[in-house]
């Protein structure tokens, strides 16, 4: 008996000393990574801050989301007021990861963890993008350098006819416009309904001919293609001018651009090609 004892407890000494060959330091490596953010805008810096900026405006926010194995592991939220704006640092932990990006200056963000969304009240110039990384025993604080894409798709209506005393809202009512995007797939979501985008008119441009509207929607890379009702309004809700485009289509990085006068009568609408952003099309009401 003694010497069965003396058998399984020199087995279970040798199981223990087996598992602590992998030191418990090791398999909790982190590694800092700094992630130096570029795309189709700008990193400046000054005063200690840092601003990416797309066609002159800067993004206000950037997410930084890593998974592993799935599992979100941890994320970061840095707005331009950070002095790391652009370039987040990550403690990551051995093996493979996503990390995924996006900066946007949209306003009304909600970020949801369980769809794997972010969602905005207001759609303007946002960047995405999932970027794969390993990170191996051997590995050290290192830097790497990130290229976002664009995943909003713009229309911009170009009014050719004056702004008529008491105009004081644009609405713009595509059939359908999406708020939000999946960061792990880069599809749009949170689809809306002919629902009215406003845009007030200040005073100043009362009178003014081509007078220029954008709005921002997250697209696919995939063209689709939505109608969209545009008036224009007083303070008492006067409807002082109106026009339709059908079927206008749209893509991730590209304009859709549209002229023609909203205070007359108009004929069909004519499609050409320009390039702004990738090919965009232009055409008018």
């Amino acid at each position: 008996m003694k010497r069965i004892l003396y058998i399984i407890v020199v087995t279970l000494a040798c199981v223990a000393c087996s598992r602590s060959e992998i030191p418990y330091e090791e398999s909790h490596k982190t590694v800092a990574v700094t992630f130096n953010v570029s795309g189709d805008f700008t990193l400046n810096t000054n005063n200690m801050t840092r601003s990416l900026t797309a066609d002159g405006k800067d993004m206000t926010d950037l997410w930084v989301l890593d998974y592993q194995n799935g599992v979100l592991a941890q994320q970061l939220h840095k707005t331009s007021s950070d002095t790391d704006f652009g370039q987040p640092t990550l403690d990551l932990t051995l093996g493979a990861h996503h990390v995924y990006f996006i900066a946007s200056r949209g306003s009304g963000a909600t970020l949801n963890n369980t769809d794997k969304t972010i969602t905005f009240t207001k759609v303007l110039d946002t960047f995405w993008k999932d970027y794969e990384i390993t990170v191996s025993s051997g590995s050290s604080s290192a830097s790497r350098s990130v290229a976002l894409d664009r995943v909003v798709t713009k229309l911009k209506l170009v009014f050719s006819d004056a702004i008529p005393t008491g105009a004081a809202m644009f609405n713009i009512s595509p059939t359908a416009w999406y708020y939000g995007f999946n960061y792990q797939t880069g599809e749009p979501c949170a689809v809306t309904t002919s629902q009215p985008i406003p845009v007030n008119i200040p005073s100043t441009e009362i009178g003014v001919v081509n007078e220029t509207v954008s709005i921002f929607g997250f697209s696919s890379i995939t063209e689709w293609a939505t109608d969209i009702d545009i008036n224009c309004k007083t303070n008492n809700n006067d409807v002082l001018g109106s026009a339709v485009i059908t079927s206008a289509p749209f893509v991730r990085n590209r304009v859709s651009e549209y002229t023609g006068p909203l205070f007359v009568d108009t004929g069909s609408i004519m499609l050409s090609l320009n390039i702004i952003w990738d090919e965009p099309i232009v055409g008018t009401w």
